[in-house]
């Protein structure tokens, strides 16, 4: 049982964007509250999520692009 291919794209947005929030919401657990004002600790724990997610979606989107053709059809 696929999804229509149709569907394609919004199956790729919906696996991107929960593994991009697994990792980010991962990463503002682990910073944590700390001392520092809100907008610093906001800044660091973005920071560090956008670094580390860049090179994951960059090697992810090939494997994302397979799975969703293996679980779409026409």
């Amino acid at each position: 049982m696929a999804i229509p291919r149709r569907y394609a794209h919004i199956l790729f947005g919906v696996i991107q964007a929960g593994l991009t929030s697994a990792v980010a919401s991962g990463i503002a657990v682990l910073a944590g509250p700390g001392t520092a004002p809100a907008l610093q600790r906001w800044l660091s724990a973005w920071f560090l999520s956008w670094a580390m997610m860049l090179p994951l979606v960059v090697f992810a989107a090939p494997f994302i692009r397979r799975a969703v053709e293996a679980l779409t059809a026409d």
